[in-house]
């Protein structure tokens, strides 16, 4: 025991030692301490204003300054975005200015941007206009010659009509008055020329149609260029239109239509020449619109390039700033001392760190006083935080997406870093698979400096994070591949020839019959002949099968172990005598006895049936087990095992809350003195020990409830647990049956075509089936449940997760944050 204790600590196996300490900062001093803090990323504050809302607090005003100045800075971001400049990446070198003068000048930019944005709003909508007013006298010219032009085919019958009766503007129909030239102001014809989006048109037009009850005529014809829609921003396809009718009512009901569908009309004069005037005029004014456009255009946008140079400074500035203004709002204010009073958890190898912050914000400050900082004694449990890096990073947040590790308790991540890339090969095994995606993840890892500074898609941004991950998972499946003899789903001869041959020169089929076995084992992996043979099934199904027993049986054992180490580190002594020693038994006697019997099996290549010999272990105990006796003693080891496996049910269910319960009675009627519970004993303890509970009411039958439950659930767990494992060989099985569909179904099928289109798309598909369903769809299934193994069957046996992170004040993570 000695030596275990006297092992030299692992940065990941617990987490580090934190401290509570306080901090009494002189006002002056604030500020900058903080900011120094911030710099340092190695302290978490503790809110001690939780009960105040945030209007309440002391720098509420400084934090509503920053966050006006953030507006006006997305404000800056968003018009340089829509003007399609892209803000400088790098802060400009600019000398350092203080927030007040920032303030100073942001507010003068928004005012320049809002009343430049406001004119060129004006003359775009004036611009707008006048290539509508354009638009409408090209078509509505054309619509009106056209419509001339329709009624000279038919002046003869027309004129006879017309002329021969002088009644005929009183009784003629509105088309036919329509098309008789000089005749429109005569007799009333009138007409409403416009404009209008093509996606209201046929709406539009059986309005008219309707409140007109007919008797109108109406035009249209598409414009010859898209226009911009200044409430969308988007450039909208437009209808011109031309609608004839007699009558002021009408006109007034069509007008209300035109205004109530967002059409706008323009007075089109009959007259030839005056609509070339007009149109001379529309096109002159457009000319001088387009460069007053043009100009205004180019000074925002130098305005906007201007304000992009220091636009990352100035957010990260102000972010900043907010930030500290929110933390020190979690401070006490003391009026009568002039100082502020915070709390909060740190690293113990950070105090040193945070004490030289502290110094250097004294003498910026220039104050007489400097800045308390002592630790304090804790009753809450402190913050779990582990030091990574890039490569253990990303392990450690597969174990935190389960639960975050209750403080010092054992991590899980320094054995996940192996054990599940390795669960995975295992279910993946093909080193044709593999290399593949040791290629992919070389990739990522080569581009690291490139990608970690872009904003990636939330699939690309997981895949980088992970590219560690997946660098060992690939490395793992092309071991496992070459073990299992698989290269897309192809055996090779690597590691030399086989060990069976043909029995004679007549054998006609060696692949499949007739091959005996000649020479040793193959040395590494599965021989090659196995592949394609009327065996190949039953032998691949046991050896995995079992395997994944022998693994699960591993890990599980590992998870137990886990939990003695757990119990030692918090002093906890019961949980040793009454959970570690009988789960170590009952899982051994049972499973590790299994595993005993595959292992004698393979090494002395016995024919005996291991699912007789565990079912009549439970059926029959004292039956002779006859031709399934793997080595003398069997039948007496296996009564032994039985006996054991039952009494350590019991031992698991019924000592530890009597214990408790005795404990708990001589500490409070005065059978026994114990020492005073401190910070540093009380952050130790395991929730179910015997001085955890030393200040609360003690409930037997809780406490007995939650033991049961605990020891039902590891009774049917090991059952469960143990067949959950068989999974490594169901989908290993799965991904090889299905690389051989791919292989032997699409590719050799395809190449047995003497046609190279037909090759061609078997290749292809071949590829896209390698690709997309093995390397994608298998790579998910395999990687979900190796996280399944995990987080179930191996944490549960030793980790409660019921932890809370560090989250120091730190303007790292401020970085990718919008306000």
């Amino acid at each position: 025991m000695e030596y275990i204790d006297n092992l030299p600590p692992m940065d990941l196996m617990r987490s580090e030692k934190m401290t509570f300490v306080q901090l009494i900062i002189p006002v002056e001093s604030a500020h900058p301490a903080i900011t120094f803090l911030g710099q340092l990323g190695l302290l978490q504050f503790r809110d001690l204003n939780a009960d105040k809302s945030p209007f309440q607090r002391t720098f509420v005003n400084q934090v509503k300054r920053c966050a006006e100045m953030s507006r006006k800075l997305r404000f800056f971001k968003d018009q340089t975005q829509k003007a399609g400049l892209l803000p400088s990446p790098r802060p400009a070198s600019q000398p350092d200015i203080e927030l007040e003068e920032l303030e100073i000048q942001l507010a003068e930019h928004e005012h320049e941007l809002i009343e430049m944005n406001a004119n060129s709003e004006k003359l775009r909508q004036s611009y707008n206009e006048l290539l509508e007013f354009k638009m409408v006298l090209q078509k509505a010219s054309d619509l009106l010659v056209s419509s001339r032009s329709h009624t000279t085919a038919q002046d003869t019958e027309l004129n006879e009509n017309v002329y021969s009766n002088d009644n005929y503007s009183d009784t003629a129909s509105l088309l036919e008055q329509e098309m008789q030239p000089g005749l429109s102001n005569q007799s009333g014809v009138r007409f409403i020329s416009g404009i209008i989006c093509k996606s209201k048109i046929l709406q539009f037009e059986r309005m008219l149609f309707r409140t007109t009850r007919g008797n109108m005529l109406f035009h249209q014809a598409v414009a010859d260029e898209e226009l911009l829609d200044p409430s969308s921003n988007e450039m909208v396809e437009k209808i011109v239109f031309v609608v004839f009718f007699s009558g002021e009512q009408a006109r007034s009901k069509i007008l209300k239509i035109c205004e109530a569908f967002g059409a706008n009309c323009y007075p089109v004069p009959e007259d030839m020449t005056k609509r070339r005037q007009i149109t001379r005029e529309v096109l002159s004014r457009l000319s001088e619109l387009e460069t007053t456009l043009d100009v205004g255009l180019r000074h925002r946008d130098k305005a906007l390039t201007s304000i992009g140079f220091h636009l990352t400074k100035w957010m990260n500035m102000v972010r900043r700033e907010k930030a500290v203004y929110d933390t020190l709002n979690m401070l006490n204010f003391d009026v009568t001392k002039k100082c502020l009073v915070g709390e909060g958890w740190c690293p113990i190898f950070a105090k040193t760190k945070i004490q030289e912050a502290l110094q250097r914000a004294t003498m910026d400050s220039n104050s007489q006083v400097g800045i308390i900082f002592h630790v304090m004694d804790a009753v809450g449990s402190p913050p779990t935080y582990f030091r990574t890096n890039r490569f253990t990073n990303a392990y450690q947040e597969i174990v935190d997406a389960y639960g975050v590790a209750k403080y010092q308790e054992v991590n899980p991540a320094v054995y996940t870093i192996v054990t599940f890339p390795f669960l995975f090969a295992v279910m993946f095994g093909d080193w044709g698979h593999g290399i593949c995606l040791l290629l992919g993840a070389l990739v990522l890892i080569s581009k690291e400096s490139k990608l970690s500074s872009q904003k990636l898609g939330s699939f690309m941004e997981m895949l980088f994070g992970g590219r560690y991950v997946v660098l060992l998972m690939s490395i793992f499946s092309i071991y496992c591949g070459l073990i299992y003899n698989e290269f897309f789903s192809v055996p090779f001869h690597i590691f030399g020839g086989s060990a069976y041959k043909c029995r004679d020169a007549s054998c006609s089929d060696a692949q499949t019959v007739g091959l005996i076995k000649y020479s040793d084992p193959y040395p590494f992996g599965v021989d090659p002949s196995w592949r394609g043979s009327r065996s190949e099934l039953p032998f691949l199904n046991s050896l995995k099968m079992k395997m994944s027993i022998l693994l699960g049986v591993a890990q599980m054992n590992l998870g137990i172990l886990l939990s003695y180490f757990n119990a030692r580190f918090f002093n906890s002594s019961l949980d040793i005598k009454y959970q570690f020693v009988p789960q170590v038994i009952f899982l051994n006697s049972l499973f590790g006895y299994l595993c005993l019997l595959i292992v004698v099996k393979w090494c002395t290549g016995s024919q005996a049936d291991l699912y007789h010999v565990m079912i009549y272990m439970f059926l029959s105990p004292f039956e002779a087990l006859g031709e399934n006796q793997l080595f003398w003693g069997q039948s007496v080891l296996q009564v032994i095992l039985l006996l054991l496996a039952l009494v350590a049910v019991p031992w698991m269910l019924f000592p530890k809350p009597f214990i408790l319960k005795r404990l708990h009675t001589e500490r409070f009627q005065g059978g026994t003195y114990g020492l005073l519970g401190t910070s540093e004993v009380d952050i130790y303890e395991e929730p179910d020990s015997a001085r955890q509970h030393q200040h609360e009411e003690f409930n037997f039958s809780e406490v007995f409830v939650h033991q049961m439950i605990h020891s039902i659930e590891f009774v049917l767990g090991a059952v469960s647990n143990t067949a959950s494992y068989l999974r490594l060989w169901a989908l290993s099985l799965a991904h090889s049956e299905l690389s051989t569909v791919f292989y032997e179904k699409v590719l050799l099928l395809a190449w047995g075509y003497d046609n190279l289109i037909i090759r061609l798309i078997g290749l292809a598909v071949f590829a896209f089936a390698t690709t997309f369903i093995l390397l994608m769809m298998e790579t998910l299934s395999a990687f979900l449940h190796a996280l399944r193994l995990h987080w179930v069957e191996f944490q549960n046996k030793f980790y409660h997760g019921d932890g809370y992170k560090f989250k120091p004040f730190s303007f790292a993570s401020l970085a990718d944050d919008e306000d």
